[in-house]
């Protein structure tokens, strides 16, 4: 029964889905644990935040584009549009959203001394953590990269 169901999934766009969306979610499962390693404390809300190592928006794209490329050939047309979409994204992250965190870090640091340190009158913080680090992405992509190898070529063969 789970034989059939694998059959399936393996070397079809459900693959490559899961690929990416699994590489995606276990890399910010990582990100817990690093963070819980790190800090000694725990924190629930690194699931659903953004920033931090590593990157699983970086995870998510190259394992999704990898996978694509396993399945359909690394000089196909496809995966040349998955790649694409996933050095946008990587670049989006390092970058944009990056200098958006730092931007917020300041205007944090400017309201806690126009208000004097009470900025729940202008309605709380800014989100700084936003983006990511170059390593950050790197090894958000490298973690994509392997689990979609691993996923074509132990889990689904």
């Amino acid at each position: 029964m789970i034989a059939t169901h694998i059959a399936k999934i393996a070397n079809s766009g459900y693959e490559a889905l899961t690929a990416g969306i699994l590489a995606a979610f276990l890399a910010q499962v990582l990100k817990f644990f690093i963070f819980t390693i790190k800090t000694k404390k725990v924190n629930f809300k690194i699931f659903t935040t953004t920033g931090g190592m590593p990157s699983s928006h970086s995870a998510g794209v190259m394992g999704l584009s990898t996978s694509v490329g396993i399945i359909s050939g690394f000089d196909s047309m496809v995966f040349a549009i998955a790649f694409g979409y996933a050095l946008i994204t990587m670049y989006d992250a390092a970058g944009l959203r990056r200098a958006a965190g730092k931007t917020a870090a300041c205007l944090n640091r400017m309201m806690e001394d126009f208000y004097k340190h009470d900025v729940q009158a202008i309605g709380g913080k800014l989100k700084e953590l936003l983006g990511h680090t170059p390593l950050e992405v790197i090894m958000g992509a490298l973690f994509g990269i392997v689990f979609a190898y691993y996923y074509h070529f132990f889990f689904l063969t």
